[in-house]
């Protein structure tokens, strides 16, 4: 077996002995089988079998098979579809941070197997939105369904395990799982952004979106900014709308294999039937935007929310703060109030120095509330400087709150400048305020050093007094003197009172000018806010308006060209344009001009998609773009109608698809939402279409020499001439057959019909040779020192139509001969007599109109070809009028007999008749209306007039190539003055005059 591998390159021989053996009913058989596999797979051949693209599918779909089955039963928490909690999420991962890693790197491995198929698959379809609505297309995106469920959950999975794994780990020893998971995260973005542009998954399933960037693992409050991807599937059909189990997924032929149909009913009776109704991709575009305004806009009014409650916050503690300001200034105030206490004091002292008992205790008590004003005083003097700090602190956040809320550079340094005025103005007093009252505490200081000091002499003079009595006259005299000291310290210390007031009424003056001041600037910034805000708005206003003028503008620019481009549409169905027609050259000339003007157009949107304050370029290329286009439309519609069935019609429908699609671009235009995104590919494709269309129409140089013009001309004439005979020598003799043939009323008609059909023959041989005389009149004028070859050459296009007439008389009496045949042998219609009677008078007609359209007036052999003309049209109505007397006098009318009939019977027979004739008159009505159709298309093909060269262009150039054997039908465009019965069934038709 291992040399066959060898042999054959491969194992294809062993496996097809291998799919026979019943493996499944054999224990020790499947045992062995393995033993003989794992030797193939050791030693035989390396080439593998799964060479197509399915296989390569295949390959990857069975690896990731494979490691769902390993993955989910290493761990049964997590049920196939991964549907967990969070709680079951992180009791699967547990505590060990072991664990959690060797998750996580499963769970990457799991991902990998996901992405790698759902790349293989897109990879092998094309990038056309028609490859999901093929067979083929949808059978390789179907499995991809799972695949979106199952890496949405494992997205979500790892971003919490990552979160966790952070947590726990420094983020170098987690460098690599970040590297894997942003190389996943893009993957899967991409995946889920060319999966969700895709029809087949629009109607099946929603797919989420992820963010733009992957989640920052480095900051921990990110996970809380993680938005879990939800995949939302269709609601599906009922069971009594699905399709049978025998249709395929696409409406296909019925002729398709047994077997892929049933693969394909597999698919469709798992994922539904995929030819559902379509969501545009525009409609999914505005809801989407629709969302994000709204978003949008409920974030701006959170924001604006935030600001009024933060701006509520500081203005709550400026009052706050100027609250406790307002306590502080009582406290000094009461502070006051305790020096006056102190100088009361200080009064009783005096009074009661006498008392050497008692002075001492007093003054133990002034010094205690002395020391505890001090202390009161450094903590309101601490609690000062703080409120101050304080309000610095909020000014400066008043300060920053202002920065934010301006928008306007220049108000912000004005701002900032009456901002610093009021810091410098503020700065300033707060020294002066710190120097008053640095001055005031160094005064106070050195009050309670000389009390202090007076203290202590007190003590010494008390300490002398009571260890002498002696000195008692010394100590009087040094208490008056120190009465005087005190005295005069008293008054220091009112002087040093007065001026501290005065201080104090200076800082509190200082104090209400600074709150002024600062009321005065804060109103100026409000007013300047205002006003700040206020011109925003206005300009705001005005480019608003601006945009919508602009927008308007275009508006009404687009509705001008989708009148215009209606307009030309319209004409493609107007009957009365079918007579106008246009040659090949000048539509390729507009269709150029068209094609141009598109790449203005498109410089013109660019521009006003850039800029969209200025709209000139674009309505500019916009108008050009709708006369060009609408020019093309109308000029196409006309050479189709010239041009042969089948390119008339390509034509005719590529200048309506072109009106189509141009309308389609206009409409984008309309809405503002489509309108950046609006696209001339379409246009410019079917422009491109015409353009071709109109060179394939533009006519071919001629098949022979213009040297052999006059050679063919005295060949088709003198073919015209010999067919003229043939035709009344074949009359002779049927002349001649249907007297042996026939007798009585049968024989009269057939003499009467075919003497006709000879005198006109006659006539138009008459007209024939009156033509060639008038000819050669024409040459010989007209010819000069020139051959009658280079006359004929210059004059092409009327030596082609001296032709063409030709053929046409020769082609007619031809026909004529045939139908007199079949009606004598009664194969035939009577009917088509009359109808070739009525061609060959209009090919008669062609051929004097061509003839005459080079003659002189006066000529003589013009007269006399007038004469034969009519002389054909009253030969002709005879051959009309002898087959109609002819028709019934052979055909029997059968009596109507009612007798014997019932009421009921009769009436009965009244009803059927009434249905046969209203069935009769409808199918004639259809009948005339499908002949006038093809006379519409016979004169379309008729040929090529033109009025300024008047001349005459050939119907068909391979008819002047090559000369069949019997005369074919030209195409004849039926005379215009000729009488022809309606009841007949021919329509009048228009010659045109050369």
């Amino acid at each position: 077996i291992i040399l066959g591998t060898h042999h054959e390159k491969g194992a294809f021989t062993f496996w097809s002995y291998a799919i026979g053996l019943p493996l499944p009913s054999s224990s020790i058989l499947s045992w062995k089988f393995c033993h003989v596999l794992h030797k193939v797979l050791q030693d035989g051949h390396q080439n593998g079998h799964l060479h197509d693209r399915y296989g390569q599918l295949v390959t990857l779909y069975t690896k990731l098979l494979l490691y769902k089955i390993s993955f989910h039963t290493k761990h049964p928490e997590f049920p196939p579809n991964l549907e967990v909690t969070d709680d079951v999420l992180e009791k699967a991962a547990g505590t060990d941070v072991n664990n959690i890693f060797q998750l996580t790197v499963e769970m990457f491995d799991y991902m990998d197997c996901e992405l790698k198929l759902a790349e293989a698959v897109i990879r092998q379809l094309n990038s056309a939105i028609a490859v999901s609505q093929m067979s083929a297309g949808q059978c390789k995106l179907a499995p991809l369904i799972q695949v979106i469920q199952d890496s949405s959950h494992l997205y979500h999975y790892t971003v919490k395990l990552m979160f966790k794994l952070h947590s726990c780990l420094p983020p170098d020893t987690l460098q690599g799982h970040r590297d894997r998971f942003h190389e996943q995260f893009h993957s899967l973005k991409n995946f889920f952004k060319r999966a969700a542009d895709m029809l087949y998954f629009k109607r099946l399933i929603q797919i989420p979106r992820l963010p733009d960037n992957p989640p920052n693992f480095l900051r921990a409050s990110a996970l809380e900014e993680h938005v879990k991807p939800v995949v939302v599937m269709a609601n599906e059909a009922p069971e009594e709308e699905e399709p049978p189990q025998t249709e395929s997924l696409i409406e296909i032929n019925n002729a398709q294999p047994v077997e892929q149909q049933v693969v394909e009913d597999i698919f469709q009776q798992t994922f539904g039937p995929p030819n559902g109704l379509m969501i545009d991709d525009r409609d999914v575009q505005i809801e989407n935007l629709k969302k994000e305004i709204e978003l949008l806009r409920l974030e701006l009014e959170k924001m604006k929310l935030e600001a009024q409650k933060y701006i509520m916050q500081l203005k709550g503690q400026i009052n706050t703060l100027e609250a406790e300001v307002e306590e502080q200034r009582k406290q000094k105030q009461k502070a006051l109030v305790d020096n006056e206490q102190l100088r009361d004091e200080l009064e009783r002292l005096r009074k009661q120095k006498q008392e050497s008992d008692k002075t001492q205790g007093l003054y133990g008590e002034i010094e205690k509330k002395v020391q505890a004003t001090e202390v009161r005083y450094n903590k309101l003097k601490e609690k000062h400087n703080e409120l101050i700090n304080v309000h610095a602190g909020l000014l400066r956040k008043n300060a920053d709150t202002a920065k934010q809320l301006t928008v306007s550079q220049q108000n912000q340094e004005e701002v900032a400048r009456i901002k610093e005025q009021l810091e410098f103005q503020m700065d300033q007093v707060k020294r002066e305020s710190e120097i008053k009252l640095e001055e005031q505490t160094f005064q106070i200081e050195q009050l309670k050093t000389e009390v202090q000091m007076r203290n202590e002499e007190l003590t010494r003079l008390q300490e002398s007094l009571g260890s002498s009595q002696q000195s008692e006259s010394q100590l009087t005299s040094k208490l008056a003197s120190l009465e005087a000291e005190k005295d005069a310290l008293q008054s220091l210390l009112t002087s040093k009172e007065s001026e501290l007031l005065s201080v104090k009424n200076v800082a509190q003056e200082t104090e209400s000018l600074f709150n002024q001041e600062q009321e005065k600037r804060t109103s100026e910034i409000r007013d300047l806010h205002e006003k700040l805000d206020k011109k925003t708005v206005d300009e705001q206003k005005l480019y608003q308006k601006m945009l919508e003028d602009q927008f308007n503008i275009i508006q009404g620019t687009v509705r001008e060209a989708e009148n215009i481009i209606q307009d030309a549409v319209a004409k493609l169905d107007d009957p009365l344009h079918i007579r106008c027609t246009s040659s090949p050259d000048y539509l390729v000339n507009r269709s150029q001009a068209a094609l141009e003007s598109l790449s203005s157009l498109e410089n013109g949107h660019a521009k006003y998609v850039q800029n969209m304050t200025d709209a000139s370029s674009l309505v500019g290329a916009l108008a050009q773009f709708a006369h060009l286009t609408a020019d093309t439309i109308v000029n196409g519609s006309a050479t189709s109608h010239l041009a042969p069935p089948d390119h008339g019609d390509r034509l005719s429908d590529s200048c309506r698809d072109c009106g189509n699609q141009s309308l389609q671009y206009l409409k984008e235009l309309k809405d503002k939402q489509s309108l950046k995104e609006a696209d001339l590919g379409e246009v410019r494709r079917t422009l491109q279409n015409i353009l071709g269309l109109g060179e394939e129409l533009r006519p071919n140089s001629l098949d022979i020499r213009q040297e052999e013009l006059g050679d063919m001309v005295e060949k088709e004439m003198a073919s015209t001439s010999a067919a003229i005979e043939d035709a009344v020598r074949k009359i002779e003799e049927m002349m001649n057959q249907a007297r042996k043939d026939s007798s009585g009323v049968k024989l009269e008609v057939n003499e009467r019909i075919l003497n006709s059909c000879t005198n006109l023959m006659k006539a138009i041989r008459m007209l024939v040779i009156a033509s060639t005389e008038l000819q050669k009149e024409i040459v010989e004028s007209g010819r000069g020192a020139a051959t009658t070859q280079e006359f004929y050459a210059k004059n092409s296009r009327w030596t082609e139509g001296l032709i063409s007439a030709s053929k046409a008389v020769g082609w007619g009496a031809t026909q004529l001969v045939e139908s007199a045949d079949k009606v004598v042998l009664h194969k035939g219609k009577y009917e088509e007599l009359i109808v070739g009677s009525h061609e060959i008078a209009a090919s008669t007609a062609q051929l004097v109109a061509a003839s005459k359209v080079k003659a002189d007036k006066n000529s003589k052999n013009l007269s006399k070809l007038q004469q034969c003309s009519r002389q054909v049209n009253e030969m002709a109505a005879n051959v009309v009028a002898s087959t109609k007397s002819g028709q019934e006098q052979i055909e029997e009318k059968d009596t109507m007999d009612f007798s014997g009939m019932s009421l009921i019977k009769l009436k009965k027979e009244e009803m059927e008749t009434q249905v046969k004739v209203l069935e009769l008159e409808n199918m004639l009505q259809n009948e005339r209306m499908r002949l006038g159709e093809l006379r519409k298309k016979h004169y379309a093909l008729a040929g090529v007039y033109d009025e300024t060269d008047e001349a005459v262009k050939p119907a068909q150039k391979p008819g002047i190539l090559k000369k069949p054997q019997l005369p074919q039908k030209p195409n004849i465009p039926p005379k215009s003055d000729y009488k022809i019965d309606k009841d007949d069934g021919v329509y009048q038709a228009n010659l045109i005059n050369f």
